[in-house]
Protein backbone atom coordinates (compact mmCIF):
# COMPACT_ATOMS: atom_id res chain seq x y z
CA UNK A 1 0.00 0.00 0.00
CA UNK A 2 1.24 3.50 -0.88
CA UNK A 3 0.05 6.21 1.50
CA UNK A 4 2.12 9.30 0.62
CA UNK A 5 4.25 9.21 -2.55
CA UNK A 6 4.89 6.68 -5.28
CA UNK A 7 7.77 6.87 -7.75
CA UNK A 8 7.23 6.72 -11.49
CA UNK A 9 9.20 3.47 -11.66
CA UNK A 10 7.02 1.85 -9.00
CA UNK A 11 3.84 3.06 -10.66
CA UNK A 12 4.97 1.58 -13.98
CA UNK A 13 4.98 -1.85 -12.36
CA UNK A 14 1.32 -1.45 -11.38
CA UNK A 15 -0.06 0.59 -14.28
CA UNK A 16 -2.29 -2.28 -15.45
CA UNK A 17 -3.37 -3.51 -12.00
CA UNK A 18 -7.17 -3.79 -12.00
CA UNK A 19 -7.58 -2.60 -8.41
CA UNK A 20 -5.55 0.56 -8.92
CA UNK A 21 -7.21 3.83 -9.98
CA UNK A 22 -5.04 6.55 -11.49
CA UNK A 23 -6.42 10.10 -11.48
CA UNK A 24 -5.19 13.08 -13.49
CA UNK A 25 -5.63 16.24 -11.39
CA UNK A 26 -4.13 18.84 -13.72
CA UNK A 27 -5.71 22.26 -13.33
CA UNK A 28 -5.14 25.98 -13.75
CA UNK A 29 -6.57 28.47 -11.25
CA UNK A 30 -7.04 31.08 -13.99
CA UNK A 31 -7.92 28.96 -17.04
CA UNK A 32 -10.41 26.45 -15.64
CA UNK A 33 -10.52 24.39 -18.84
CA UNK A 34 -6.75 23.93 -19.13
CA UNK A 35 -6.59 20.76 -17.07
CA UNK A 36 -9.17 18.88 -19.09
CA UNK A 37 -7.56 20.07 -22.34
CA UNK A 38 -4.17 18.81 -21.17
CA UNK A 39 -5.71 15.48 -20.22
CA UNK A 40 -7.26 15.14 -23.67
CA UNK A 41 -3.92 15.89 -25.30
CA UNK A 42 -2.22 13.04 -23.43
CA UNK A 43 -2.46 11.35 -20.06
CA UNK A 44 -1.04 8.35 -18.24
CA UNK A 45 -2.53 5.05 -19.41
CA UNK A 46 -5.90 4.20 -17.81
CA UNK A 47 -6.04 7.56 -15.99
CA UNK A 48 -9.34 9.23 -15.19
CA UNK A 49 -9.71 13.01 -15.00
CA UNK A 50 -10.73 14.85 -11.83
CA UNK A 51 -12.28 18.29 -12.13
CA UNK A 52 -10.99 20.52 -9.35
CA UNK A 53 -13.95 22.87 -9.49
CA UNK A 54 -16.79 20.34 -9.48
CA UNK A 55 -15.43 17.06 -8.08
CA UNK A 56 -12.66 18.04 -5.69
CA UNK A 57 -14.50 21.06 -4.31
CA UNK A 58 -18.02 21.99 -3.30
CA UNK A 59 -20.25 25.04 -3.90
CA UNK A 60 -18.58 28.33 -3.11
CA UNK A 61 -21.56 29.45 -1.06
CA UNK A 62 -23.33 27.50 1.64
CA UNK A 63 -27.08 27.09 1.97
CA UNK A 64 -27.04 30.31 4.02
CA UNK A 65 -25.52 32.18 1.07
CA UNK A 66 -22.26 32.85 2.90
CA UNK A 67 -19.08 32.60 0.82
CA UNK A 68 -17.03 29.58 1.90
CA UNK A 69 -13.94 30.17 -0.22
CA UNK A 70 -12.90 29.42 -3.79
CA UNK A 71 -12.53 25.66 -3.22
CA UNK A 72 -14.59 24.55 -0.21
CA UNK A 73 -14.59 20.89 0.68
CA UNK A 74 -17.08 18.88 -1.38
CA UNK A 75 -20.09 17.34 0.28
CA UNK A 76 -18.76 14.09 1.68
CA UNK A 77 -21.54 11.95 0.19
CA UNK A 78 -21.07 13.59 -3.20
CA UNK A 79 -17.34 12.93 -3.08
CA UNK A 80 -17.91 9.28 -2.18
CA UNK A 81 -20.31 9.01 -5.13
CA UNK A 82 -17.61 10.40 -7.42
CA UNK A 83 -15.13 7.83 -6.14
CA UNK A 84 -17.62 5.01 -6.67
CA UNK A 85 -18.20 6.21 -10.23
CA UNK A 86 -14.44 6.03 -10.73
CA UNK A 87 -14.50 2.41 -9.56
CA UNK A 88 -12.87 2.99 -6.18
CA UNK A 89 -13.51 0.38 -3.51
CA UNK A 90 -12.40 0.10 0.09
CA UNK A 91 -9.13 -1.64 -0.91
CA UNK A 92 -8.38 0.29 -4.11
CA UNK A 93 -5.00 1.95 -4.42
CA UNK A 94 -5.60 5.47 -5.72
CA UNK A 95 -2.73 7.40 -7.30
CA UNK A 96 -3.17 11.10 -8.07
CA UNK A 97 -0.89 13.04 -10.37
CA UNK A 98 -0.54 16.40 -12.09
CA UNK A 99 2.21 18.26 -13.93
CA UNK A 100 2.79 20.83 -11.19
CA UNK A 101 4.83 19.02 -8.55
CA UNK A 102 1.75 17.69 -6.81
CA UNK A 103 0.14 21.11 -6.40
CA UNK A 104 -3.32 19.76 -7.27
CA UNK A 105 -2.82 16.02 -6.84
CA UNK A 106 -2.21 16.54 -3.12
CA UNK A 107 -5.79 17.81 -2.81
CA UNK A 108 -7.20 14.45 -3.93
CA UNK A 109 -4.72 12.65 -1.68
CA UNK A 110 -5.92 14.68 1.29
CA UNK A 111 -9.62 14.27 0.42
CA UNK A 112 -9.22 10.50 0.40
CA UNK A 113 -7.67 10.65 3.85
CA UNK A 114 -10.55 12.92 4.88
CA UNK A 115 -12.99 10.07 4.20
CA UNK A 116 -10.74 7.50 5.87
CA UNK A 117 -9.19 5.89 2.78
CA UNK A 118 -5.55 5.09 3.50
CA UNK A 119 -4.41 3.71 0.11
CA UNK A 120 -3.92 7.14 -1.42
CA UNK A 121 -0.68 8.41 -2.95
CA UNK A 122 0.71 11.15 -5.20
CA UNK A 123 2.99 10.39 -8.13
CA UNK A 124 6.30 11.93 -7.08
CA UNK A 125 7.35 14.32 -9.82
CA UNK A 126 4.06 13.88 -11.64
CA UNK A 127 3.70 13.56 -15.38
CA UNK A 128 7.24 14.90 -16.08
CA UNK A 129 8.76 12.12 -13.94
CA UNK A 130 6.74 9.54 -15.87
CA UNK A 131 7.88 10.91 -19.21
CA UNK A 132 11.49 11.23 -18.05
CA UNK A 133 11.60 7.43 -17.79
CA UNK A 134 10.37 7.13 -21.37
CA UNK A 135 6.93 5.86 -20.43
CA UNK A 136 4.14 6.63 -22.91
CA UNK A 137 1.08 8.82 -22.63
CA UNK A 138 -2.31 7.87 -23.98
CA UNK A 139 -5.11 9.70 -25.76
CA UNK A 140 -7.57 6.87 -25.22
CA UNK A 141 -10.52 7.33 -22.89
CA UNK A 142 -10.28 5.15 -19.78
CA UNK A 143 -11.88 1.73 -19.95
CA UNK A 144 -15.33 1.45 -18.35
CA UNK A 145 -15.07 0.26 -14.77
CA UNK A 146 -17.62 -1.36 -12.52
CA UNK A 147 -18.91 0.98 -9.83
CA UNK A 148 -16.82 0.89 -6.68
CA UNK A 149 -18.14 0.28 -3.20
CA UNK A 150 -16.03 2.65 -1.15
CA UNK A 151 -17.65 3.92 2.05
CA UNK A 152 -16.69 6.93 4.13
CA UNK A 153 -14.99 6.11 7.40
CA UNK A 154 -13.55 8.15 10.24
CA UNK A 155 -11.14 10.73 8.81
CA UNK A 156 -7.39 10.48 9.28
CA UNK A 157 -7.07 14.27 9.05
CA UNK A 158 -8.50 17.14 11.12
CA UNK A 159 -10.00 20.40 9.87
CA UNK A 160 -10.70 23.75 11.51
CA UNK A 161 -13.37 26.35 10.84
CA UNK A 162 -12.96 30.05 10.22
CA UNK A 163 -14.32 30.67 13.73
CA UNK A 164 -11.59 28.50 15.22
CA UNK A 165 -8.91 30.33 13.24
CA UNK A 166 -10.32 33.66 14.41
CA UNK A 167 -10.29 32.51 18.02
CA UNK A 168 -6.71 31.33 17.62
CA UNK A 169 -5.54 34.87 16.87
CA UNK A 170 -6.26 35.72 20.48
CA UNK A 171 -5.07 32.49 22.08
CA UNK A 172 -2.12 31.81 19.73
CA UNK A 173 -2.25 28.18 20.83
CA UNK A 174 -1.72 26.89 17.30
CA UNK A 175 0.69 27.90 14.55
CA UNK A 176 -0.94 28.88 11.25
CA UNK A 177 1.15 28.11 8.17
CA UNK A 178 0.33 29.81 4.85
CA UNK A 179 1.40 27.87 1.73
CA UNK A 180 1.20 30.77 -0.73
CA UNK A 181 4.16 32.45 -2.39
CA UNK A 182 5.93 34.99 -0.18
CA UNK A 183 4.78 38.02 -2.17
CA UNK A 184 1.12 37.06 -1.83
CA UNK A 185 1.65 36.32 1.85
CA UNK A 186 3.04 39.83 2.29
CA UNK A 187 0.05 41.32 0.46
CA UNK A 188 1.92 42.09 -2.75
CA UNK A 189 0.96 41.11 -6.32
CA UNK A 190 -2.40 39.65 -5.31
CA UNK A 191 -4.24 38.75 -8.53
CA UNK A 192 -6.60 35.98 -7.41
CA UNK A 193 -8.34 37.17 -4.24
CA UNK A 194 -9.84 40.63 -3.72
CA UNK A 195 -7.71 41.48 -0.68
CA UNK A 196 -3.97 41.07 -0.23
CA UNK A 197 -2.29 40.00 2.98
CA UNK A 198 -2.49 37.13 5.43
CA UNK A 199 -4.10 35.95 8.64
CA UNK A 200 -2.48 37.77 11.58
CA UNK A 201 0.12 35.63 13.28
CA UNK A 202 0.49 33.23 10.35
CA UNK A 203 3.88 32.09 9.13
CA UNK A 204 4.82 31.47 5.52
CA UNK A 205 5.96 28.12 4.06
CA UNK A 206 5.66 28.25 0.27
CA UNK A 207 4.52 24.83 -0.90
CA UNK A 208 7.09 24.75 -3.71
CA UNK A 209 9.81 24.74 -1.07
CA UNK A 210 8.83 21.11 -0.46
CA UNK A 211 10.28 20.15 -3.84
CA UNK A 212 13.65 19.49 -5.36
CA UNK A 213 14.66 21.08 -8.64
CA UNK A 214 13.24 18.16 -10.63
CA UNK A 215 9.78 18.55 -9.11
CA UNK A 216 10.07 15.56 -6.76
CA UNK A 217 9.66 15.94 -3.01
CA UNK A 218 12.70 16.55 -0.85
CA UNK A 219 13.97 13.75 1.37
CA UNK A 220 12.03 13.15 4.62
CA UNK A 221 14.91 14.28 6.83
CA UNK A 222 15.27 17.57 4.94
CA UNK A 223 11.53 18.25 5.14
CA UNK A 224 11.59 17.40 8.83
CA UNK A 225 14.39 19.90 9.43
CA UNK A 226 12.73 22.65 7.42
CA UNK A 227 9.27 22.26 8.93
CA UNK A 228 10.81 21.93 12.38
CA UNK A 229 12.04 25.50 11.98
CA UNK A 230 8.47 26.83 11.71
CA UNK A 231 6.36 24.45 13.83
CA UNK A 232 7.20 22.66 17.04
CA UNK A 233 4.32 20.16 17.07
CA UNK A 234 2.31 19.43 13.90
CA UNK A 235 -0.73 18.57 16.04
CA UNK A 236 -0.78 22.23 17.05
CA UNK A 237 -0.46 23.50 13.48
CA UNK A 238 -3.07 24.73 10.98
CA UNK A 239 -2.30 24.63 7.26
CA UNK A 240 -3.91 27.13 4.89
CA UNK A 241 -3.26 28.77 1.55
CA UNK A 242 -5.38 30.73 -0.92
CA UNK A 243 -8.31 28.33 -1.19
CA UNK A 244 -7.40 25.12 0.64
CA UNK A 245 -5.65 23.39 -2.28
CA UNK A 246 -1.90 23.98 -1.95
CA UNK A 247 -2.15 23.73 1.84
CA UNK A 248 -2.65 20.01 1.14
CA UNK A 249 0.82 19.99 -0.42
CA UNK A 250 2.29 21.10 2.91
CA UNK A 251 0.19 18.46 4.66
CA UNK A 252 1.55 15.80 2.32
CA UNK A 253 5.10 17.03 2.92
CA UNK A 254 4.54 16.78 6.66
CA UNK A 255 3.40 13.17 6.24
CA UNK A 256 6.47 12.41 4.16
CA UNK A 257 8.57 13.98 6.92
CA UNK A 258 6.95 11.76 9.54
CA UNK A 259 5.17 14.74 11.13
CA UNK A 260 1.44 13.93 10.91
CA UNK A 261 -1.46 15.57 12.68
CA UNK A 262 -1.70 19.12 11.30
CA UNK A 263 -5.16 20.45 10.47
CA UNK A 264 -6.44 22.00 7.25
CA UNK A 265 -8.36 25.27 7.22
CA UNK A 266 -10.40 24.54 4.06
CA UNK A 267 -11.68 28.06 3.38
CA UNK A 268 -8.20 29.54 3.72
CA UNK A 269 -7.41 33.10 2.67
CA UNK A 270 -10.21 33.32 0.09
CA UNK A 271 -12.82 32.73 2.79
CA UNK A 272 -10.99 34.74 5.42
CA UNK A 273 -10.65 37.93 3.37
CA UNK A 274 -14.28 37.84 2.16
CA UNK A 275 -15.44 39.34 5.48
CA UNK A 276 -14.07 42.86 6.07
CA UNK A 277 -14.60 42.34 9.79
CA UNK A 278 -11.76 39.83 9.97
CA UNK A 279 -8.28 41.27 10.61
CA UNK A 280 -5.65 41.31 7.89
CA UNK A 281 -1.88 41.53 8.24
CA UNK A 282 0.67 42.50 5.61
CA UNK A 283 4.44 42.26 5.41
CA UNK A 284 6.57 39.37 6.55
CA UNK A 285 4.73 38.80 9.88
Amino acid sequence: MYTTLISASDLAQHIDDPDWVLVDCRHDLVNLTAGRAAYAAGHLPHALFADMETELAGPKRGEDGVFRGRHPLPDKDAFVSTLRRWGVGDTTQVVAYDAHGGMYAARLWWLLRWIGHEASAVLDGGLPAWQALGHPLSNDPPEPRAAGGIAARAPFVPTVTVAEVLENIESAKRTVIDARAADRFRGENETIDPVGGHIPGARNRFFKDNLQGDGRFKAPEQLREEFGAVISDPKDAIMQCGSGVTACHNLLALEVAGMPGAALYPGSWSEWCSDPGRPVATGDR
